[in-house]
């Protein structure tokens, strides 16, 4: 039985900043449903490759298509989650939701079902200021689902938060991308979380950066973060990281 068509192309073949080669030969796609962490060394260029699927980086050679559709720009079909939340400190925490449509979007029912689904129910009339980090950062996720993206991308989404609190979160994620059959790209410096959250795990090369493996995570979910068949998967990543010389 053959694969369904990819949701999304990426075919990078070359982006610089100046002189410096940053990406080069990146030739890859995602299916519809599916989660992706990208990981390797600091200044690969992964939170670069991101950007460009998000339409935030034009200046490069090559394509990214979505559903057969080449990309130019911005898109309200890819959603983006960045390191911090980035909520606006003057709006509500349902303006923050809502923020896509404008401020009357404070009242759109699918605010406070995702405040629901996040676990900040009764909370979209708070100030940003009057949030814990990690409910920020739920704030931040409601807000990325809110347009329906097709891809929604995070960029190292729990790294400002304590161990606890982003294990909380990562199970939140997934719980959330099943509900709404998301389709998730994650930029991750954390092996664990790698191999814990995604079906398949990008490793990068650097000087240009380079998809140098493509680990595949044969797990069910939920997936039990002490058991052997997670730690496998995670030296998998491991060994795929210290061949490039990122450890």
């Amino acid at each position: 039985m053959s694969k369904p068509e990819p949701l999304l192309q990426i075919d990078v073949r070359r982006h610089a900043f100046g002189e410096r080669c940053v990406l080069q030969g990146i030739r890859t796609q995602v299916q519809a449903g599916e989660i992706v962490a990208i990981v390797g060394a600091s200044g690969c260029g992964k939170s670069t490759l991101l950007r460009i699927v998000a339409g935030l980086e034009t200046g490069f050679e090559g394509r990214i298509t979505l559903a057969g559709q080449p990309q130019h720009g911005l898109s309200r079909e890819i959603g983006f989650i960045f390191q911090e939340p980035r909520l606006f400190p003057w709006l509500t925490v349902a303006e923050n939701v809502a923020f896509d449509i404008g401020r009357r979007g404070a009242g759109d029912p699918r605010v406070a079902e995702l405040l629901a689904e996040v676990g900040l129910d009764g909370l979209g009339g708070a100030l940003p200021k009057q949030l814990s980090g990690g409910q920020a950062q739920r704030v931040a996720i409601a807000r990325g689902l809110f347009s329906q993206p097709r891809v929604l991308l995070l960029d190292e989404p729990f790294s400002a938060v304590d161990a606890f609190t982003r294990m909380r979160l990562q199970d939140l994620l997934l719980g959330l991308a099943r509900r709404h059959a998301s389709t998730l790209l994650l930029v991750t410096h954390d092996i664990d979380e790698a191999a814990y959250l995604a079906d398949r795990v990008w490793v990068l090369d650097s000087q240009p950066g380079r998809l140098s493996a493509d680990i595949e995570v044969p797990l069910s979910r939920p997936r039990a973060r002490d058991g052997a068949a997670l730690a496998q998967s995670r030296a998998e990543v491991l060994h795929a990281l210290q061949a490039v010389r990122a450890i």
